[in-house]
């Protein structure tokens, strides 16, 4: 959560699994778009002598949707290759690293960056790309800052890539979600067993405080993305929205032998993610490996547990009097229409006033973001909801409340924009897991690649 160890079988393959994707209009260049896919979930940041890496492997690979059908138009290729410097020393670095190509950096990786289009174009857009080392400590990254600042390559104008080691920015109380749906600011009202646990409500708690996570970053033309290469300025325009998600991939067939591993044939798709939490929260145990593994043009087939959301029908019961009218909705057996409209097509024009980023009636779970909505000058946290239309679920920007804003749209919060009958529970509107921004202890970036620098071992030996 958002999408940290999602389905069985991902869970066993950390470097393929994908825990977060965001899109949004780039606030210091708003003719650009940033698109971010995190990978390698809740990474202790003392993690040598092996530290984390991405897979030389898995092709990772951000995707875009700019004509409505649930399959990639544009998509950007990462493939990653890791090299020795010292084979026969056991340690990462022999010294301090100072610099990318520092020759006390013993194990490096570098990156080739390849941009596909659905006609079967392939752009080479750089070779040989440098990562960053991890953040290992002040005597081995003195300055950590500064070093990774070099791997932030520049394309050519207005585009600009990255992909390394970055500061958890995904903020969420997993101990207490997972622990039969128990929100600590309303533990109180909790009823388990027919008694009550709790006297009194309780603060959250970040789960994925002072972790990091590796990150593919992008920022590019509005251009490189929208249909026909349209900068669109009308909200109105349909060919403004664009689908983004993420997907990693494995060779079909592998090899153990000693000392290597042979990995051949076709790539074929184990991981993806678009909106925060749709695996992890929606799609049930039995069907979670099998989402992995198709395109967003498949979601139909899924589209009943969006419809019908087994956490909906639980609020009810395990916080009893809470959500009345929420059950009663339930009972009706209606489908969830703001659900569908939110995660699986975009929201049409008409519903929120001034505002759609409506893809078609094809249902797909992506992130969507209207490209001609620009960056909020007071930007706010619970994003649409909270009134301001630049953020989630227009797009997702890094320190969006994305637990929130889906779990008062599960409760009921939403329903009203496509159901004017119903009225939700007052509880809908303030049900939270009780965290912010200001529960991420290193702050996020103004500029690319907005998230943090990194924690190191040193200082923060265990999460």
């Amino acid at each position: 959560m958002s999408s940290h160890r999602e389905a069985p079988e991902i869970s066993k393959d950390p470097v393929a699994d994908s825990t977060d994707v965001y899109a949004f209009v780039s606030p210091d260049s708003p003719d650009t778009v940033t698109l971010i896919a995190n990978y390698i979930p809740l990474q202790n940041p003392a993690g040598g002598p092996n530290f984390y890496e991405f897979g030389d492997d898995v092709l990772y690979q951000i995707h875009i949707d700019n004509d409505g059908d649930g399959r990639a138009d544009v998509t950007y290729q990462f493939e990653f290759t890791t090299k020795l410097r010292h084979p026969d020393s056991f340690l990462y670095n022999t010294g301090p690293i100072l610099s990318l190509d520092s020759p006390n950096w013993n194990r490096y990786q570098t990156y080739t960056l390849t941009r596909v289009e659905s006609s079967g174009r392939r752009s080479v857009l750089g070779r040989h790309l440098a990562c960053p080392p991890c953040n290992i400590g002040p005597l081995s990254t003195p300055n950590y800052e500064r070093l990774a600042q070099q791997a932030v390559h520049t394309l050519g104008k207005h585009r600009t890539v990255f992909a390394g080691q970055r500061a958890e920015g995904f903020y969420v109380d997993l101990g207490a979600i997972f622990d039969l749906g128990n929100l600590r600011p309303f533990q109180n009202l909790h009823n388990q067993f027919g008694m009550s646990v709790f006297t009194q409500p309780a603060d959250g708690v970040n789960t994925t405080k002072e972790l990091n996570v590796h990150s593919l970053a992008i920022q590019v033309p509005v251009t490189d993305l929208t249909h026909q290469g349209r900068r669109v300025r009308d909200v109105t325009d349909p060919h403004a929205t664009i689908g983004v998600w993420t997907s990693a991939s494995r060779r079909r067939a592998r090899v153990i032998e000693p000392g290597r591993d042979l990995e051949t044939g076709p790539y074929t798709q184990v991981s993806r993610l678009g909106n925060p939490l749709f695996n992890e929260v929606l799609v049930p145990l039995g069907h979670k490996d099998e989402w992995n593994s198709l395109p967003p043009a498949d979601d139909k087939r899924f589209a009943t547990y969006v419809a019908h959301p087994e956490l909906a029908k639980l609020l009810p019961v395990l916080y009893p009097g809470v959500f009345p009218r929420l059950d009663a909705y339930n009972k009706s057996n209606k489908p969830r229409a703001d659900l569908l409209a939110i995660l699986l097509t975009g929201i049409p024009g008409g519903v929120v006033p001034g505002f759609q980023n409506y893809t078609g009636p094809t249902q797909a779970d992506m992130i969507r973001l209207n490209t001609a909505i620009p960056p909020a000058r007071k930007p706010n946290i619970l994003g649409l909801v909270g009134g301001d239309p630049a953020g989630f679920p227009n797009g997702r920007r890094v320190y969006d409340d994305v637990v929130t804003v889906e779990l008062r749209a599960i409760a009921g919060a939403t329903l009203p924009l496509v159901d004017k009958s119903y009225t939700p529970d007052a509880a809908a509107s303030k049900v939270t897991d009780g965290l912010t921004p200001a529960d991420v202890t290193n702050p996020y970036l103004d500029s690319f690649p907005y998230l943090g620098v990194p924690y190191d071992g040193y200082h923060h030996p265990a999460s």
